[in-house]
């Protein structure tokens, strides 16, 4: 009897301390990414440009605190929208075929939701009791946790934050897109706080053998940014 209230007490004691850890982590995280001062911010404007198989194709972004959203990719000629006006999301792909707007599925909301810089979507994760540790591996040869994150709707992600830094190194998600699972890598790095903020000035994203580099090239805080640019019908 006395071996199993040990045992049991011991188990307690693990989950309380992985529990204390990965809300300590987190924590971090927010400070280091400055996530508990972004708030003061009413706007945020990026310039960047994305970089895909010898091709470089301008963005821009527009957010207005607490939610609005928009992002414009140019490609020969034609403009890729994505906008969301705090209730509604909107997409204009002529890539597809037409340039009439679809409304957005709630998948699609969700990742809307996990870029706005606005929301520190780790502590509401946390909150929610969406993430869990899985203890530590190497990115880039540097030791960071790894975080495993429930998105919803079968989709999942696992995060590692760099030890020292408390900085995102590194994401792999798996999601499902038109009914096929896709595994999907990022890796933020060169950041920068020049601004206010701490932001990766550039992502390289990996999917279905292919590599996506996104750079920040201009970035504006508190500029002028009407509500009219987030609707798009």
């Amino acid at each position: 009897m006395k071996k199993l209230l040990l045992s049991v007490t011991l188990i307690m004691a693990v989950i309380i301390v992985n529990a204390q850890s990965l809300e300590d982590i987190i924590g971090k995280y927010t400070v280091a990414n400055k996530l508990d001062k972004i708030g003061n911010f009413k706007t945020i404007k990026i310039s960047a440009k994305t970089s895909v198989m010898g091709m470089d194709m301008p963005m821009e972004m527009w957010m207005k605190n607490p939610n609005k959203f928009k992002s414009v990719t140019s490609f020969n000629g034609q403009d890729i929208i994505q906008v969301f006006d705090g209730e509604k999301g909107y997409m204009v792909n002529p890539m597809a075929g037409s340039s009439d707007p679809v409304e957005m599925n709630s998948d699609q909301l969700r990742e809307i939701a996990r870029n706005n810089m606005f929301n520190n979507y780790m502590a509401q994760f946390l909150k929610d009791g969406k993430l869990s540790l899985a203890g530590e591996e190497a990115v880039n040869g540097k030791p960071a946790f790894k975080i495993k994150a429930d998105l919803g709707n079968g989709n999942s992600a696992v995060m590692y934050i760099d030890k020292s830094s408390y900085l995102l190194s590194k994401t792999v998600a798996d999601v499902n897109q038109g009914g096929m699972a896709i595994t999907v890598e990022s890796y933020p790095s060169e950041y920068s706080d020049a601004y206010g903020i701490m932001l990766p000035m550039k992502t390289t994203t990996s999917a279905s053998g292919m590599d996506i580099v996104t750079t920040f090239t201009k970035v504006e805080v508190d500029v002028p940014i009407e509500d009219s640019v987030f609707k798009i019908k």
